[in-house]
């Protein structure tokens, strides 16, 4: 499985823009991907969700990884 740095540095690469780590994670577990609670998790909802926007790309990076 590829690291969030990996996968930023693809979607950077490739699109142009930087993508948030936490933008990351919301995805992966909408994909139902397997994740770790983060250290500095402050509750159960994402203060910071994904934009719908982002998504698509980062989806596009997981199956680039295979991830998905």
């Amino acid at each position: 499985m590829a690291t969030y740095q990996e996968i930023q540095q693809w979607i950077k690469k490739k699109y142009g823009f930087s993508v948030e780590t936490c933008w990351i994670a919301d995805v992966k577990e909408k994909c139902r991907l397997p994740m770790r609670t983060a250290h500095n998790r402050k509750g159960k909802k994402r203060v910071k969700p994904c934009p719908k926007n982002k998504i698509r790309c980062i989806k596009k990076a997981f199956r680039h990884f295979k991830m998905i």
